[in-house]
């Protein structure tokens, strides 16, 4: 009896865990008009990483990289705008942003983990 009181809680919990991950890749996107919406993402993402596990566990470690590369990305480009390289590695931010916000928010749909959630190009 005790078994089937506590299975609903573990599953409403990692339901929680996929709701919170679909939530920073949508703070992400919005990130590209509103920089403090991908401050907020990093930091459900941080929190969560601490409880998640499993599939859950790859989707906010891919998202913390994904935030740190592309700030470094990010910055060198917007420091090299004045050579004219920087457009090329804001160009490149922007895509590499994209691809792993849509590959996240696909395989979260799918359930399915990130491969490499650490990996610094596509993960």
């Amino acid at each position: 009896m005790t078994n089937s009181a506590e299975r609903p809680i573990q599953e409403s919990r990692t339901g929680n865990d996929r709701g919170y991950a679909f939530v920073v890749y949508a703070l992400y996107a919005l990130g590209f008009f509103t920089v403090i919406t991908t401050v907020i993402g990093l930091i459900i993402a941080h929190v969560k990483a601490s409880t998640a596990s499993g599939v859950w566990l790859s989707h906010f470690q891919f998202q913390i990289r994904t935030f740190w590369i592309g700030l470094v990305y990010f910055v060198a480009g917007f420091a090299l705008l004045y050579f004219y390289i920087g457009f090329l590695i804001v160009l490149w931010w922007t895509i590499w942003t994209l691809v792993r916000i849509i590959k996240g928010a696909i395989l979260l749909h799918d359930e399915r983990p990130i491969a490499k959630p650490t990996s610094w190009l596509f993960g």
